[in-house]
């Protein structure tokens, strides 16, 4: 095929006579006639310099386009944004972190459109990079490869390895005297080594491994550390994959469909993903125009066993898959039991049996990452959705069976995590309590933000099996815990999470899929005769328009529904 024939939408820009100042202002960019008639491929990397999940994504970038040369194509790097989940949580900034995979969706799809480009190459790192740049590539639905940034290594500290989440759970530990100064600044210096993101199977992990489950990632891509050689050779090696697809015309709509986000779904539960993927899988799904609901997760995770002994809640970190064959060999193993769909399209022109086809399954081991399915963590998967009085239209549960799996006791009642966090800090938060942070979801926050602080005090303070904690926001992959988030209708909207007081008898019942609070529905309609939205005062720009436009936590808060 002539590269003419690729150039389905740049040669607008690059070969119109029309059109003179497209060419002109190409030719000012220093672009070659050689390279002006090769197929344009924007490089959307989230890279940017203040955490290490992202500051190496700009380097990775100019690895791509440099790579782009060999296989005839024109590798043109712009960059969208990234809003750190670590450094922004606990912090009003965190409001910022969802509304982020908007954002990224939007800039990638205003660009690629807006400049005629004839396919992306997306390079994220963190949390919300990831499902953002897909929900961008499906909007422009031309060929398209996620090459993600991977994993950090762990960090180490007097013979103990770390993570993020070691940096939270010390604080947790200082308020209860637990950890001397040293012993903390020792912590925080030492929890996050280099490049990478976070390495348990929290968000970004989750959702790099469900990514290339659904085949719009090359094969090994979500368990290459950062900076492994593996990872610049990825790099290197994408283009050849993106010729593949431009002349084959292979586009994410093709490859992301209900049985491949099936088999996103499978892989996230399998490997005790972040509750996070269940927002940014029902987005995907509907950015892709496939009906599927929380209904479909529940029935999923009902027939799903959990595989993977991964922190946050079990031992290991993604480096130890890496080095035991990576995501490709459990996913060898996943398919040979019959869990998921072979014959789905991927990225690399071949279906998922075929890239799986000559890959060594790993082999499980009750003390090793991957346990067996015939004696797995947790015969059905840890992703809960509870539906009950308290959540009428549904919440979302990590619970992988170690905190127990139901909790009844008496509402502490917060209407900000700052709240929260200061009654755990002063020792008010007592066993048996269950801890309601409200007016934090989608609209009320508003931006959704997570609650890594306040349950890694708890986890800190030795208080995770004697103390829940459920919210109208959303947990980070980091988080374990007797947690619920997502509850659905928020407070701000109106749901019964806001008419909650302290002292109301709350059950969460993970057997029962239940979510409920010992209140008649006459005290309800009492309470709700007087009660109004917590109002939001300063908000402008970026949250203003989200808190109009952005959908519930059960349909993704996907801000176009409308």
């Amino acid at each position: 095929m002539t590269l003419s024939n690729l150039k389905k939408y740049s040669w607008e820009i690059s070969d119109n006579d029309e059109h003179p100042a497209g060419k002109a202002m190409l030719y000012a960019t220093g672009l070659s006639d050689k390279k002006m008639k090769q197929p344009f491929v924007g490089i959307a990397s989230c890279g940017y310099e203040s955490n290490p999940c992202n500051m190496h994504l700009n380097d990775f970038a100019g690895l791509i386009k440099q790579s782009s040369q060999e296989y005839d194509l024109t590798g043109l790097v712009f960059n969208t944004i990234g809003i750190s989940d670590g450094t922004s949580m606990g912090t009003l900034g965190m409001r910022y972190s969802l509304v982020s995979r908007e954002i990224i969706a939007d800039s990638i799809e205003s660009f690629i459109l807006g400049h005629s480009f004839d396919a992306c190459i997306a390079v994220p790192g963190c949390d919300k990079n990831m499902p953002g740049a897909i929900m961008g590539l499906l909007r422009t639905n031309r060929p398209a490869i996620v090459l993600y940034g991977g994993t950090i290594a762990s960090g180490h500290y007097k013979g103990e390895k770390l993570n993020i989440v070691s940096a939270f759970e010390a604080f947790g530990k200082r308020v209860q005297g637990t950890i001397s100064d040293e012993d903390y600044d020792g912590v925080i210096r030492n929890a996050c080594p280099g490049k990478g993101a976070c390495g348990g199977m929290y968000t970004a992990n989750t959702m790099s491994s469900a990514i290339e489950a659904m085949g719009m990632s090359l094969p090994y891509s979500s368990s290459y550390p950062a900076n492994s050689a593996e990872k610049l050779r990825e790099c290197q090696e994408v283009n050849k994959y993106m010729r593949i697809l431009l002349e084959r015309d292979i586009k994410p709509k093709d490859i992301i469909t209900r049985k491949s986000i099936e088999n996103a779904v499978r892989v996230t539960i399998a490997l005790g993903g972040s509750t996070n993927a269940v927002l940014h899988l029902l987005a995907i799904a509907k950015t892709a125009e496939v009906d599927f609901t929380l209904e479909d997760f529940k029935a999923i995770n009902a027939t799903t066993p959990m595989l993977g002994d991964f922190k946050p809640s079990g031992k290991f970190m993604m480096e130890d898959l890496h080095e035991q064959g990576g995501l490709p060999a459990f996913m060898k193993y996943f398919l040979d039991k019959g869990y998921l769909h072979g014959d789905c399209m991927t990225v690399t022109g071949k279906t998922l049996a075929e890239n799986l086809e000559n890959i060594d399954a790993i082999v499980p081991s009750m003390v090793n990452v991957i346990h067996p399915v015939e004696s797995p963590l947790k015969k059905t998967g840890h992703l809960c959705i509870l539906k009950g009085n308290l959540a009428p239209e549904g919440a979302v549960s990590k619970i992988t069976g170690k905190e127990g799996t139901s909790f009844t006791g008496p509402a502490r009642v917060f209407d900000s995590e700052q709240e929260a966090n200061d009654a755990i800090r002063d020792h008010q938060v007592k066993s048996g309590d269950v801890i309601v942070i409200r007016s934090v979801g989608p609209k009320g926050a508003p931006g959704m933000p997570e609650m890594l602080k306040p349950t890694s005090m708890i986890i800190g303070a030795g208080l995770g099996s004697d103390v829940a904690l459920i919210t109208d926001g959303r947990f980070s992959g980091g988080t374990h815990g007797f947690v619920v988030g997502h509850v659905t209708p928020e407070a701000w909207s109106g749901g019964p999470i806001g008419l909650l007081k302290d002292g109301d008898i709350i059950t969460i019942d993970a057997d029962g899929l239940n979510l409920s609070v010992d209140v008649s529905e006459e005290e309800f309609a009492n309470r709700r005769s007087t009660w109004s939205p917590r109002p939001i005062e300063g908000l402008q720009g970026t949250l203003k328009k989200y808190n109009k436009l952005v959908a519930t936590a059960s349909e993704g808060c996907v801000t176009d529904k409308f």
